[in-house]
């Protein structure tokens, strides 16, 4: 076993995680870099994605994913699209509910191209500790979310490290701080990463190496929740406009947001239903807010976020799904770990969407404030 995972290295690694949730007031110099995302009123967008599949041999098919939440932070109000001589479907996956735009082409159009356009709803999201969420719940769907899934496994060496991590902790929120805490301290954003990264948590820790991207860390936030007992899930999405708290790495930019796609996860908690948490984008700041990487969790820039995404996220990102092991309709290629990456199928075979040369889209977002 991989010297991190001993035991006196999570003990001190949860040890650590102790003292974080803990840190007294923001000094001066913190209250700076002020990040309190709390509810504040809905924000609209007009959100445009457009594909186009250059040197498409043979018939083609291009899927997007489409919102698919509607619930106290996130709401669609409108849903179109346009193409050129495709013939386009929407469907619902039955498994996940996750929805699908479905365009397929035939061997006479020489460039596919479907632009699809979402009115959505978003705002700031935050869990008020002091209240008690009366909110119905159905019991399958907790059930459905300690389950694990093809990258993110519950048992074995997961469910090892879960249980080591949480040892003495008596409710759920004390697990689920013990683990984001753990999280920040162990893990680290890998820049390098292509895309959001894979999220096969089991292979990062039989491995000993933390590193990645948001699929990766909050991956490995859910699974170890899962495996100990919270039901856990990430949802899929994309960043919008700009934070609103002068972070330059927690937004995007609206007029171009190709490679601002974010995953975020959420936990559920008794007493106040389905919370926010989103420990990647604080590896994030910590690796990339500032030129220097920074490596202390209670750094001044780091502690504001540390502490406000342990329960809120801000409202200037939308989100997909939380699907995962997703097969698309009509697809050669087999399930997806998640969706939120615009895909395509060509005779030549899938398109690699992080490849810029052969695989053309862009996103743009424009707020309505009228």
């Amino acid at each position: 076993m991989t010297s991190f995972l001993s035991r006196r290295s999570l003990v001190k690694s949860a040890s650590a995680s102790l003292l974080l949730a803990g840190v007294p007031a923001l000094r001066a110099e913190e209250a700076q870099r002020h990040f309190d995302p709390k509810p504040n009123g809905w924000r609209t967008f007009d959100v445009t994605t457009t594909v186009s599949l250059k040197e498409a041999k043979g018939p083609s098919t291009i899927w997007l994913p489409v919102p698919s939440l509607d619930n106290g932070w996130q709401r669609t109000l409108d849903v179109h699209w346009t193409d050129n001589a495709g013939k386009v479907q929407m469907s619902t996956d039955g498994d996940t509910g996750a929805k699908i735009l479905t365009a397929s082409y035939d061997a006479s159009v020489a460039l596919p191209t479907l632009t699809l356009v979402t009115r959505v709803q978003t705002q700031n999201r935050g869990v008020d500790w002091q209240a008690k969420s009366s909110e119905p719940v159905d019991p399958a769907e907790l059930r459905r979310w300690v389950q694990p899934s093809e990258l993110i496994p519950v048992d074995g060496i997961v469910r090892k490290v879960a249980q080591q991590i949480v040892a003495g902790t008596r409710t759920d929120r004390e697990k689920a701080q013990r683990i984001y805490d753990w999280v920040i301290v162990s893990s680290y954003r890998d820049p390098k990463v292509r895309g959001c990264g894979v999220g096969d948590i089991r292979a990062m820790l039989e491995s000993g190496n933390l590193s990645g991207k948001c699929a990766d860390i909050n991956a490995l936030f859910v699974g170890l929740c899962r495996a100990a007992g919270i039901p856990a899930r990430d949802i899929y999405g994309v960043r919008l406009v700009p934070s609103a708290f002068g972070y330059r790495e927690l937004g995007g930019n609206p007029a171009s947001l190709k490679g601002a796609q974010h995953c975020r996860s959420e936990i559920y908690l008794k007493g106040h239903g389905w919370v926010a948490m989103d420990p990647a984008d604080v590896t994030k700041v910590m690796r990339q807010e500032t030129p220097e990487w920074i490596k202390d969790p209670a750094h001044p820039i780091v502690t504001p976020v540390r502490r406000a995404l342990f329960g809120s996220w801000e409202g200037n990102w939308m989100g997909y799904s939380s699907a995962a092991d997703l097969t698309l309709p009509g697809a050669k290629k087999g399930k997806l770990p998640f969706f939120m990456y615009p895909q395509a199928e060509t005779a030549d075979g899938a398109r690699d969407p992080y490849a810029p040369d052969t695989f053309v889209y862009q996103i743009t977002a424009k707020e309505i404030t009228a």
